[in-house]
């Protein structure tokens, strides 16, 4: 895949190239197949708030890599063996929820790179190659191109974001403005709490030198927020696509 969409994912990312996405809910192969045609730089697979099982998201991530569609899993947890499985199907990289400290930072990081106490190896899965290429190789490439997404939505990660951004190997923080919200005990994502924690959070990764992600709801918040230093941007999923695309039909016969 030299000089793919895939392989130059995470260069750009580090670049701060405006990078947009959406979010795949439809656990079906066919959704990725159609997204990969829209001309969108990413999708995220998201296997926290949706319905992937492994099968779901093998076959998704087969999709997508057939349509050289770099592709994001946002696993359900931290925990080590669902990035393993997610990395191992194919995907470009993970988005991983709720990291409110350094140490579970460097401890993503450690599952996503092989290394000592790192990612377990296995020559015969579809990231390998099926076993056609070489260990050193694959080694290389993986630690190359894996692209780190941490997502950061509690209050609690506020105080630590200086020293969850240093971490070595991280590629970019996510913010999860809807849970944020939530987290600080506001009603609304535009509350004035939520939007000083997102400028916070924009700030340190200036500082740090690190991509910054959200979701917005419109191109126009994209562009607000583009100004304050994000590039990366997940807006809608394919349900709503679907929903709004039938909806609009919809509107068009009311009164005929």
């Amino acid at each position: 895949m030299t000089g793919s969409r895939i392989q130059g994912f995470r260069r750009r990312l580090g670049a701060r190239e405006l990078t947009v996405g959406t979010f795949q809910k439809t656990p079906n192969a066919a959704v990725t197949e159609v997204l990969g045609m829209s001309g969108l730089d990413c999708v995220c697979v998201d296997a926290e708030h949706a319905p992937f099982d492994r099968a779901a998201m093998d076959m998704a991530l087969l999709a997508a890599r057939a349509h050289d569609l770099p592709t994001l899993v946002r696993v359900p947890t931290a925990g080590a063996s669902g990035i393993l499985n997610a990395l191992d199907l194919g995907a470009t990289g993970v988005i991983v929820p709720h990291v409110t400290s350094a140490e579970t930072a460097r401890a993503i990081v450690s599952a996503c790179r092989y290394g000592v106490d790192g990612r377990g190896y296995a020559g015969s899965t579809r990231a390998a190659g099926y076993s056609t290429r070489k260990m050193a190789q694959i080694i290389a490439d993986a630690n190359e191109t894996t692209t780190v997404v941490l997502q950061i939505e509690d209050a609690a990660a506020l105080a630590n974001m200086e020293e969850i951004a240093g971490v070595n190997g991280v590629d970019a923080l996510f913010i999860g403005r809807m849970d944020l919200t939530v987290s600080l005990g506001a009603s609304s994502p535009d509350d004035p709490r939520v939007l000083a924690a997102v400028e916070h959070i924009c700030a340190v990764a200036r500082r740090q030198a690190r991509c910054v992600g959200m979701f917005t709801t419109t191109t126009d918040e994209a562009l607000r927020w583009r100004s304050a230093g994000a590039s990366f941007f997940l807006l809608g999923s394919d349900q709503q696509w679907i929903l709004h695309g039938a909806q609009s039909l919809a509107k068009a016969f009311e009164n005929a």
